[in-house]
């Protein structure tokens, strides 16, 4: 018995503390990129994640606990459009990085993620990743509660429990009804996470969702699965 729990002992030790990053690529003029960790782009240095498009993410990638260089490049390309260095992971850290403005103001937008389950509710953060619109108010069609208000470009309006189910949203510019996105048929279930984010510039604005918890992986992109779909208002 000592010899096994001295075992086991030495397997935790052994065993290196993770967090958990997930990019997620929302500048809207920028094309995929490619993303280096702790590499500098040269000859011979393959990226970390290649020819990720706007839209899309990575999933949450394990790396352990430490410091990091992330450095984003277009893709094929060696010039770093944005570099994002000295990034210190904790331990079971959930970190999304976005790259979000456009291509000549491109800069990181980093968020620490609560993916804490509630088997009772679904628990939604939306993040204003549209670098011209303005100051936005998402809430419930058809005269139902604001759920979040004021959020600025590149900033988010915390997380939100709902009940499980199918929800018709509305974006209106903050503290006016001049509606600006229609969301409609937001799918969620009980015990799930999601961040919504509003991408692309004023013209071409749509609501990009992705499930945060339970993890789904590389490409976790909710689009596909067709729960939500993001409408700009004509």
């Amino acid at each position: 018995m000592k010899m096994q729990a001295a075992l086991l002992a030495a397997a935790i030790a052994a065993t290196p503390a993770m967090a958990f990053v997930r990019v997620i690529h929302a500048s809207p003029d920028t094309p995929p990129v490619d993303i280096y960790v702790n590499q500098i782009p040269g000859p011979g240095v393959s990226p970390a994640v290649t020819a990720l498009p706007f839209t899309q993410d990575t999933g949450y990638i394990d790396l352990p606990t430490g410091t990091y260089d992330f450095r984003v490049t277009a893709t094929g390309s060696t010039a770093v459009a944005l570099p994002i260095l000295g990034a210190n992971l904790n331990q079971n850290d959930f970190v999304t990085v976005a790259a979000i403005n456009f291509l000549s103001n491109i800069e990181p937008l980093v968020l620490v993620d609560d993916n804490t389950i509630d088997p009772m509710n679904a628990r939604i953060r939306f993040v204003h990743a549209s670098p011209d619109a303005p100051n936005v108010d998402i809430r419930v069609a058809g005269g139902g509660p604001t759920l979040f208000s004021n959020v600025a470009f590149g900033e988010n309006g915390g997380y939100v429990s709902v009940p499980g189910g199918s929800y018709d949203l509305e974006v209106f510019v903050s503290g006016t009804n001049n509606l600006a996105l229609s969301v409609p048929g937001l799918g969620v279930e009980n015990g799930f996470v999601y961040s919504v984010f509003a991408m692309g510039d004023v013209a071409n604005l749509e609501a990009v969702p992705f499930v945060d918890a339970p993890s789904p992986g590389a490409l976790g992109l909710l689009g596909a699965a067709g729960l939500l779909a993001g409408r700009r208002r004509r």
